[in-house]
């Protein structure tokens, strides 16, 4: 299923002004960049824009400010700073996105030179997708160019506002996740095995119905799977659980069952006397979870159950941790997923999110077919979803 939007490639760049929302959401500590993924995957479409003497303005937001002004710990100017490194190139940044300090930065601007705006959230109607924001933003350019991927399923000013101005034309990295994530799902290789983690059954339901469709083996991991259990009349002690999704998750566990479609749930769990990092794992049968006790990961005989599914497949799609991976006590399994993944030939596609998080602490990412960028928007698009973002691009 090929890419239906204009690209980049089909703008002729050479000279002007190209306005370019990126996704540089990226992790801080004390004013550093922490993972610096997404400046990363911002940088083929860049480097074309530079190669082809264009004029290149960067927005993009970070975090969540007020939206009542700047605030320094969600500056953009690390992550400036950090593309600059990167790159190697000469990064401008303004502190100003809507004012004149702002024009007078784009208006500077020679061929080739790249000029990165401050947060476009410390305006509150970016969010709202204001036309004033987008008006604009969209002063700054002769061409709008979409590569946030992470943010192309929002509506908002920097995401869509631009396109109803400029014309409006995908980034290589957004070609790339919507290709990818499309593709994956129309024609995988099979066999095909979704792993779906994660704390809530309610946050992923319509990706867990779009996968009971179209994989072979579902694998369910994290707090999401004790609401499973419940369907299944089971004890759940302590653990995380939603009453409200317990019908719905029986429903599911039903459809996959007479579509063929093999449902993995954990066999043995890692559970604890509470929640925190020093917790103790213990591992009990999913049959014996102790009332005073609360699931946490998943356990040994899971793991292998959950390696040999991988080890068997020709396609992987994975999104959810299997437990806390933070803490380290309860990282076991989701650490034995993505190294089962890691060690497999197959087609591994990487759903964003906190799995993206998981593959980078245990540093497999180079072992990956494709990490995505998107968490919201990744599972948007499984689900069948179209993006606002992408919708508001040129088709081709």
């Amino acid at each position: 299923m090929a890419f239906t939007k204009k690209t980049v490639r089909d703008a002729d760049v050479d000279g002007k002004r190209v306005l370019m929302r990126v996704d540089f959401n990226v992790p801080l500590k004390d004013g550093v960049v922490t993972d610096d993924t997404r400046v990363r995957a911002a940088v083929p479409t860049i480097q074309y824009l530079k190669e082809h003497n264009a004029k290149i303005i960067l927005m993009s937001h970070l975090g969540r400010p007020k939206g009542d002004g700047p605030e320094p710990a969600f500056s953009l100017k690390p992550a400036a700073e950090k593309l600059a490194e990167v790159t190697g190139y000469d990064v401008k940044f303004v502190d100003d996105t809507y004012g004149e300090k702002a024009a007078e930065a784009v208006a500077a601007l020679e061929p080739g030179d790249i000029l990165v705006l401050e947060n476009v959230r410390f305006d509150k109607r970016e969010k709202k997708n204001d036309p004033e924001i987008a008006k604009t933003l969209a002063s700054y350019g002769d061409i709008f160019v979409l590569d946030a991927f992470g943010t192309a399923h929002r509506a908002q000013g920097s995401v869509v506002g631009p396109a109803a101005y400029l014309p409006a034309y995908a980034g290589f990295l957004l070609e790339k996740e919507v290709d990818t994530l499309t593709s994956i799902f129309a024609e995988p290789e099979r066999p095909f095995v979704a792993i779906v983690g994660g704390s809530k059954v309610s946050s992923k339901i319509g990706v867990l119905d779009h996968l009971i469709d179209s994989a072979d083996t579902l694998i369910i991991g994290g707090g999401m799977a004790y609401t499973f259990f419940l369907a299944q009349g089971r004890s759940v002690g302590l653990s995380l659980k939603e009453e409200d999704w317990v019908e719905r998750a029986g429903e599911m566990l039903k459809k996959a069952e007479e579509k063929g479609v093999k449902i993995l749930l954990p066999i043995d769990n890692r559970v604890a006397d509470h929640f925190g990092e020093d917790a103790v794992p213990e591992v009990v049968s999913s049959d014996a979870i102790p009332d005073d006790r609360e699931g946490m990961d998943i356990g040994p005989e899971t793991e292998k159950l959950y390696a040999d599914a991988v080890k068997a497949a020709k396609t992987v799609f994975w999104n959810g941790p299997m437990g806390v991976f933070e803490f380290d006590n309860f990282a076991h399994g989701t650490e034995a997923v993505a190294r089962a993944i890691a060690d497999s030939d197959c087609t591994s596609i990487i759903g964003g999110g906190d799995s993206v998080a998981a593959i980078n602490k245990f540093g497999l990412a180079d072992k990956m077919s494709w990490i995505s960028t998107g968490g919201g928007a990744s599972m948007e698009l499984v689900e069948g979803k179209a993006l606002p973002g992408v919708e508001a691009l040129l088709d081709a």
